[in-house]
């Protein structure tokens, strides 16, 4: 699946375009940029699921470094101040990994 059959092209580019410089990328307002905060509890579950690379289920630490280049392949990674900062905002029970329920919170809050 690609993320362009739920999200507008041009909301995920601008989305990326506001966090281009490293240690500029904040979760809320990327959600809300490229438009996941206006989706179905079930979209939203489907991005979670090409977020999730290694289809395990959760994303863990190293997955989400590269959170971005699941949007646009040329993005950037995330640094580990913000791979860090961003696992701590929906790893609600501390076991190191976000799943699908986590990252729905988190997208919805």
């Amino acid at each position: 699946m690609s993320l362009t059959s739920i999200l507008s092209p041009a909301d995920i580019a601008a989305a990326l375009k506001e966090c281009q410089a490293p240690d500029s990328f904040n979760h809320k307002k990327f959600f809300t940029t490229c438009g996941m905060t206006k989706k179905t509890p079930c979209q939203v579950k489907e991005i979670f699921k090409v977020v999730d690379n290694d289809e395990s289920g959760y994303v863990e630490e190293d997955e989400l470094r590269y959170f971005l280049q699941r949007f646009d392949a040329g993005a950037r990674v995330l640094t580990s101040n913000e791979t860090k900062a961003f696992m701590s905002c929906a790893d609600h029970d501390g076991d190191g990994k976000i799943g699908a329920e986590e990252f729905l919170e988190m997208v919805c809050s």
